[in-house]
């Protein structure tokens, strides 16, 4: 049965079916002998906009579940499943059982057809085993066998280091807890990527590149969404076996929680990503202690908790990747309410921790900040500009790329990536 579990869902057989279903399903909802049927369509689906408009505006401007709109390509797609399921409904009162059933499964087609649209705009879960979860589930805690040896010397420099015959093509993926010392924080799981290079005998000094996931969402999201463990293993295959020790940091705590990644009334979340994630990293990986090798990067609010971190410890992270980052951290779109939220309103104390006032501050020649997002995604295209503006008036060695035909996804992470690593391979003194 494992053949079901790699099933794509985004491209294949299943994307064609559901349109298929869909357009199928719209077809039966939409006919109907009646000469004022078609005014029942339309009110449908002026119902489903409005509907649709409405969970909107609570959400995010009531509840503050999200602290930016949802894309366009997400809330259009969402009208014909409301839309369907009050044409469904509207069927009913002169329908028969197998109308009614009938008129059911139609608009399950079209709700099927409209979630599977949502899912490939974000690129989210790409195959059913990323839906249920399975692959995820099954990696291995990190064993002894890849942990530092206590008491030992660090690796070997990159510079001395030569592939032996004996490496694996592939690299590992393991979890671990990594608990909140100094914090108190309690996070997920995190995830470890290790290269090839570092299941030899003799470990080369490798550089270390620390990720976080968009909100809402989890570390997995990476794995799955992000598609790391290729994007790194063909970099790894590329490049002699080396590619960075890669860390997957769970900043939130739950998959609806937001810390913004601060040190805030909600949570001690920069002291968990400044001091208790890299002194883990440190004490149980055999990797770089030399800061100009390690880097920051992440999805969203995971990017913008990545420019965040640079931008206040750049002694820690001297490279920074930010895919869709914010200008500032944001608990709702008025950013009132995030003020009042989490720091019982003083605005100084915010804006102090925010990136824009740290460069106007602070110098950081010799670090570095690449930024992208999707071209599709005018809202974080336009904070990639004014954080790459504010990172080049602070000294940082600045990238911004516009990724063509990519909207606020996962789809934009993956293609930007090659990008990225070539950006801190450079930074790093690794083949690029």
């Amino acid at each position: 049965m494992d053949f079901l579990l790699d099933v794509s869902l985004v491209d294949g057989p299943f994307l064609w079916l559901s349109i298929a279903c869909g357009v199928a399903g719209a077809a039966c909802l939409l006919w109907r002998r009646s000469r004022s049927w078609p005014l029942v369509v339309l009110a449908s689906v002026a119902a489903g906009v409005g509907i649709v408009a409405l969970a909107h505006w609570i959400l995010i401007d009531v509840l503050a579940v999200f602290s930016e709109n949802l894309p366009f390509e997400t809330l259009a797609w969402s009208v014909p499943a409301v839309a369907a399921i009050v044409l469904c409904a509207a069927r009913f009162p002169r329908s028969s059982w197998r109308g009614r059933s009938g008129s059911v499964v139609a608009a399950l087609a079209v709700v099927l057809l409209s979630v599977v649209q949502v899912n490939v705009y974000f690129g989210l879960n790409n195959t059913v085993a990323d839906l249920l979860g399975t692959a995820v589930s099954r990696i291995q805690p990190l064993e002894a066998g890849l942990q530092r040896n206590q008491g030992t010397k660090r690796g070997v420099p990159l510079s001395q280091w030569t592939a032996p015959e004996s490496m694996p093509r592939g690299g590992l993926l393991r979890k671990a807890n990594i608990p909140g010392t100094s914090s108190g924080f309690m996070a997920r799981d995190a995830y470890i990527y290790l290269p090839p290079a570092y299941q030899t005998s003799a470990r080369p000094d490798l550089p270390v590149l620390v990720l976080f996931s968009g909100q809402p969402g989890g570390p997995a999201d990476w794995l799955t969404g992000g598609q790391l463990r290729s994007q790194l293993d063909k970099y790894a295959e590329a490049h002699n076996g080396l590619a960075p020790v890669t860390v997957v940091v769970d900043p939130n705590g739950s998959g609806s929680a937001n810390t913004m990644c601060m040190d805030s009334r909600i949570a001690a979340a920069d002291t968990y990503l400044s001091r208790d994630v890299p002194a883990w990293i440190t004490a149980t990986l055999d990797v770089s202690d030399d800061p100009g090798q390690w880097a920051v990067g992440g999805f969203s609010f995971g990017g913008t908790c990545a420019v965040q971190m640079g931008t206040s410890h750049p002694e820690l992270f001297s490279s920074i990747l930010g895919f869709a980052a914010e200008q500032e951290p944001a608990l709702a779109k008025d950013r009132n309410k995030t003020i009042a939220d989490s720091f019982d309103g003083d605005v100084n104390a915010f804006e102090s921790r925010t990136p824009l006032v740290l460069m106007q501050q602070r110098t950081y020649e010799g670090n570095g900040m690449y930024l992208t997002a999707g071209a599709t995604d005018t809202e974080f295209t336009d904070y990639m500009h004014v954080l790459a503006d504010a990172a080049r008036s602070a000294g940082f060695t600045t990238e911004e790329h516009s990724i063509p035909h990519a909207g606020h996804s996962w789809d934009a992470v993956v293609r930007s990536m090659p990008g990225a690593l070539s950006f801190l391979a450079g930074r790093w003194g690794l083949p690029q």
